[in-house]
Formats: C-alpha cells, sequence, structure tokens
C-alpha cells in the first residue's frame, strides 16, 4: 500500500527517487550524485511548498501552465464530478458532452473561421497534429509535394519526431538523428541581436518576415505546406513580433499558399492577454496549437483548432485523418477545461494581465542597472531577462560561463532566495518569468527585489 504524502519524509522519496524516477529535460546525475532533487508538496495561488515546508512563489506557472493559479477547489470539484459521471470515453466515432462543450467553447474564442477542434493529450501533440495534418490536406488538395515545414531558429514545438523536426534547437536533435525530413529554420525576431536594421524595430520585423519568403522561394512553394510560430517565442528568451511582423506573413503564406499556424501553448488562455495571442497581434492563422494554459494544468489536454478551408475536403465521403490519442479529449480534463475557461472570464484575467502587463515590465526594467542584464523583452506575463558578459558590447557568455552562471549558481540562488523560475541557455543565457495570471504590482515588487539581489550577487562574482 501506498503511503499518504504527508507521511514520506524527504529522505525516503530521495531515495525512491533515484532508484526509479526518470524526470524529463534533467541530468540524472543530479539524483546519482547524492544532490537529491527539489520535491513540491504543494501548491496555493502563486505559491508552492516544497517537502521541507520552504515556501516560493511560483514564478514560472508550473511550465508555462498554472494561468488561475494553484489549489483551486472548483477546478478539482469539476475533475471529480466528470469522472463519477463517465470517466472515460473515447472520441473514436463516439463523442461525449465534455468534449462538444469546450470544442464549441474554444471554436468561440478562435478569430476566423477556425471552427474545428482536433484534441490530443498535450502541445507536442498539438502540433504533431497540425504537421500531419497540413501535409494530408495538401495531398487531397492535389498538391503532394506540400510537405516542408518552416519554423524559426531556437523555436520550441515539441519532442515527438513530427514535432521536433519543427523545433529549431540543433542540440534537442542530434541524438535522434535522422529527424523526420522537412523542417527548415529562419531568423527570429530577437531585436536584442538583430543582425538588420538593429535601430528600426518595424523595419527588423519586416526583414525577418521575408527570411520566411525567401526561404520559401528557395525551397520551391509547392514542396512548403506550413509556417509553425509562436506569437512570442519561448526559446531563446521571450521574444515577441515587431510591428507588422505577423501581417505580413500573412501576406506572405497567402501569396505562396502556405498555411499558418499559431503555436499558442504557452501563449493561449490569457498569457499575453488575449485568450489566443493572434488576437492580440491582429492576424488570423490557419491553425492555433494550444494545451497548458487551456486546463491550467489540473489536468492535461492540448488542441489543434482548425480553419474551414482546411477541414473542407474531410467533410466528404471516406476520407479519414488517420491520427489520434486515446486521452486527446478525455471527459475529465475537458470538464476541467471548461471549468478553468468560466474562471478566466469571471476573474477577468485576460483584463487583469493587459492592465498589468506594463507595470510587471516596468519592475523587470529596473534591472537594467545591474551589470549583468542586457535586455528585458516579452509581453502579458511573460518576459525574458537576458543575461550578458559585457552590457557595452552584448558581448555574451561562452559555454563554460554560461554553465557555470545558470546551473552552478543562478537556478539554485533564485529557488533559495524564494523564487521558481527559469534560468535557460537554450540560446544566449536568459531568465524567464510567466507566473499565474493572478498576481499584481505586489507580487511584480517581491519578484523584483528577489531577482535584484541574487543578480546582483551574480554580477559580484563574475
Amino acid at each position: 500500500m501506498y503511503k499518504k504524502m504527508n507521511e514520506y519524509n524527504n529522505k525516503e522519496l530521495q531515495q525512491k527517487a533515484k532508484d526509479h524516477l526518470w524526470m524529463a529535460m534533467a541530468r540524472q546525475s543530479v539524483m546519482e550524485s547524492g544532490q537529491g532533487v527539489p520535491i513540491i508538496t504543494k501548491g496555493d495561488g502563486h505559491h508552492i511548498w516544497d517537502i521541507e515546508g520552504n515556501k516560493y512563489i511560483d514564478g514560472l506557472a508550473g511550465l508555462f501552465t498554472v494561468n488561475v493559479g494553484h489549489g483551486r477547489k472548483r477546478l478539482a470539484e469539476a475533475a471529480a464530478k466528470q469522472a463519477e459521471e463517465l470517466a472515460f470515453f473515447p472520441l473514436w466515432s463516439y463523442a461525449h458532452p465534455a468534449a462538444i462543450e469546450l470544442a464549441d467553447r474554444l471554436a468561440g474564442y478562435a478569430p476566423g473561421d477556425l471552427n474545428r477542434v482536433f484534441f490530443s493529450s498535450g502541445g507536442g501533440e498539438a502540433n504533431e497534429t497540425a504537421f500531419k495534418l497540413a501535409k494530408h490536406y495538401w495531398k487531397l488538395m492535389g498538391k503532394p509535394m506540400k510537405h516542408k515545414v518552416i519554423s524559426r531558429a531556437i523555436a520550441y514545438h515539441g519532442t515527438p519526431q513530427g514535432a521536433l523536426a519543427i523545433t529549431g534547437i540543433p542540440g534537442m536533435k542530434e541524438m535522434f538523428e535522422p529527424i523526420v525530413p522537412g523542417g527548415f529554420r529562419v531568423p527570429n525576431t530577437n531585436f536584442y541581436r538583430a543582425p538588420e536594421h538593429g535601430d528600426d524595430l518595424e523595419k527588423f520585423g519586416l526583414w525577418a518576415a521575408d527570411r520566411i519568403a525567401e526561404m520559401i522561394e528557395f525551397e520551391g512553394p509547392d514542396t512548403v505546406a506550413a509556417v509553425f510560430l509562436e506569437p512570442v517565442q519561448n526559446s531563446g528568451g521571450c521574444f515577441p513580433p515587431p510591428p507588422g511582423y505577423f501581417q505580413r506573413v500573412r501576406e506572405i503564406c497567402d501569396k505562396y499558399d502556405v498555411l499558418l499556424v499559431s503555436d499558442e501553448v504557452i501563449t493561449g488562455f490569457g498569457r499575453i492577454g488575449n485568450i489566443f495571442a493572434c488576437e492580440t497581434y491582429g492576424f488570423v492563422p490557419d491553425m492555433i496549437t494550444c494545451a497548458k494554459g487551456i486546463t491550467s494544468g489540473y489536468a492535461p489536454a492540448g488542441a489543434t483548432i482548425v480553419s474551414e478551408k482546411i477541414y473542407e475536403p474531410f467533410k466528404h465521403g471516406d476520407t479519414v485523418f488517420y491520427h489520434g490519442y486515446t486521452f486527446g479529449g478525455h471527459p475529465v480534463a475537458a470538464a476541467v477545461a471548461l471549468e478553468n475557461l468560466d474562471i478566466i472570464e469571471e476573474e477577468k484575467l485576460c483584463e487583469h494581465v493587459r492592465e498589468n502587463s506594463p507595470l510587471f515590465r516596468a519592475e523587470l526594467e529596473k534591472l537594467l542597472d545591474l551589470p549583468i542584464v542586457g535586455d528585458v523583452r516579452g509581453d502579458g506575463y511573460f518576459f525574458g531577462i537576458e543575461l550578458v558578459k559585457n552590457k557595452e558590447t552584448k558581448e555574451t557568455f561562452n559555454e563554460e560561463e554560461s554553465e557555470h552562471l545558470l546551473r552552478g549558481f543562478l537556478s539554485k540562488a533564485l529557488y533559495d532566495g524564494g523564487l521558481y523560475c527559469r534560468a535557460d541557455d537554450r540560446g544566449d543565457p536568459v531568465i524567464q518569468l510567466a507566473p499565474p495570471l493572478t498576481i499584481g504590482p505586489a507580487e511584480f515588487a517581491e519578484i523584483g527585489a528577489i531577482l535584484r539581489k541574487v543578480l546582483t550577487e551574480a554580477s559580484a562574482r563574475l
């Protein structure tokens, strides 16, 4: 019989973890060395607690996920009620009310004619769905060679084999080669390190968008199926789109008959101030992929929302999209998602983010007086702080220095200081912040104070 959580002690759990647990995206050597791993046992609002009772600000909403905050009894009760009534049934030629209602709700939020919803278990699966759907669609349209996909440098779109082909981080792919073919990369919108038009944000955005047209031309328009873009790119440190960028990308996709996919796994459900960030930036994609904030992490769920244009050839005859996931549209997850969306609406969390985002940015920009802080960027409740070796030249850290700075000091120091966030080096070293959408100015100040203390110490060490 399993023990209740409060009957465990840290030593017992650390040993069990060392013996049996394989963590995602983590160095197992940490546990093998005897250092152990932080064990989180409780969450409430924007705080989490570890097994020793220490309290932390959740500055990353778990993993860009817990948008409405921890400890929402309404969501737990919604899950329990649905589980008692119908715990599971697949959407394989059958349906159930929760999935139908959620599909209707998501279609209502989506812009344009994005009215069709295909469910999955998470974000990587949602992008995998979009990739396969794009290829299938073009074959049905009599253009079987349109199979390539374009995404941006350092962009992360998931770990399934197809989604990994879209991901633009070489270090995450090399050990799994050969990857599904057809993924091509263009520049991202990192204005801080803009290779062109570094003095003009709008011109830089148009330059970056035009690289997509250049890639389509180079590969051949009849071979390119889709362009995958996050409204605010996560990996690399929260790159927002310059003014006019997405409008130009939409023009390019229309010109070359290429589908535009808005990857909103992170940016959806209020993170940038609207249910979908494509609304924030004024463009209508052909597909939206989403997950994370759809349930605020209280149950696993993802979705791919599709335009009527893409759905049209699947409406007729014996055409079948041979794709699906056992837990896609899971009744409990769908019920939780519906309740979660009610909370976002009732508490006006999108409006709250739009109102308070400038205050969050201003608090973080106070850190620009530190010699180690080169740039603060992002939007909504999603910001990155880029760390530099030399502020005047924007010189970054080499691999060894980055390892020492992020893993050797910052990650632990921030955590010990009471802030859970992400120190990331999938591009230049950054600290990422994406707290629950419920916080405000008082919490911004608290986060800022912890960051200042730790980054001041980091500067002194350098």
